[in-house]
């Protein structure tokens, strides 16, 4: 049965996030393996089904999460490319410029390939990168052969017998600056943005929640100079049949500059220094 959902206001909500850092250190009993523990327990402590915060008479609010000492990516939403018709990712990135899986044969048959990559505007991987194009109005996916490293040249071999010109993608991967804050802002317009850290002791795993900002109104010129600075990534994740979907994902330490007002509304000490 769901949770019942009641109404809570910003007030009471920040001061909410003030009494759980109160109580130092929260033994985790819930959800151990799930890579979003943070997450849950504090929809657990704060009595809240789901992410979507029940503010009444306001746009809609997300809480949004994170370790204090991660280096991994927070996902932001899933997004895939245009012509969305064509089903590039698995039609054409997958079939023509895919490779190997590294467990075909193994874990999958001996033909699976893959086309697995987090790229950003800053570097290739495999030749591929991405590009903000201002004027166009569009994040697109770019293919450079020659930023093919080395060790990849065996690949890009099998390549330039899949394609006509591998000088030049065949069909460009895109997404129009206005879709993709369209959807952004459907994710992420409001949040609570909060920042934990963790221990484990004994075998148990423990959280304390010490900082929070208040995030309002979501920029598209912050979220696409992010983009185009290499802070937010395209995550690709595609195998022989089934597409585990393209997703945004971005280095959660640059969420607060991405709105017109961030406002930190819990500073205490974290307990591990």
């Amino acid at each position: 049965m769901n949770a019942e959902l009641k109404p809570i206001s910003k007030e009471e909500l920040i001061s909410k996030f003030h009494e759980i850092e109160r109580l130092g250190w929260i033994e985790n009993t819930t959800r151990l393996t799930n890579d979003g523990a943070i997450g849950n327990k504090l929809e657990d402590l704060l009595g809240i089904p789901e992410n979507n915060l029940p503010i009444p008479n306001a746009a809609e609010w997300e809480l949004k999460t994170q370790r204090d000492n991660t280096t991994s990516l927070l996902t932001l939403f899933h997004m895939e490319p245009s012509p969305r018709a064509f089903k590039i990712v698995s039609s054409v990135l997958l079939k023509k410029y895919g490779w190997s899986h590294k467990d075909a044969g193994k874990s999958y048959p001996l033909d699976e390939m893959s086309f697995r990559a987090t790229l950003s505007t800053k570097g290739y991987t495999r030749g591929f990168s991405v590009r903000v194009d201002r004027e166009e109005r569009k994040v697109s996916l770019v293919f450079d052969p020659s930023q093919v490293k080395q060790q990849d040249y065996g690949w890009l071999d099998t390549v330039k017998r899949r394609v006509a010109d591998v000088e030049k993608l065949e069909i460009v991967p895109y997404w129009g600056f206005d879709d993709l804050f369209s959807k952004a802002r459907g994710k992420l317009l409001n949040c609570f943005f909060v920042i934990a850290e963790m221990k484990t002791e004994n075998g148990k795993q423990y959280i304390h929640y010490y900082k929070a900002y208040m995030l309002k109104n979501l920029l598209m010129e912050k979220f696409v100079s992010a983009i185009e600075d290499g802070e937010i990534y395209v995550d690709f994740d595609a195998r022989t049949g089934h597409n585990h979907g393209t997703k945004f994902r971005i280095n959660p330490r640059i969420i607060p500059a991405l709105y017109e007002v961030s406002e930190v509304v819990l500073d205490a000490p974290n307990l591990l220094n």
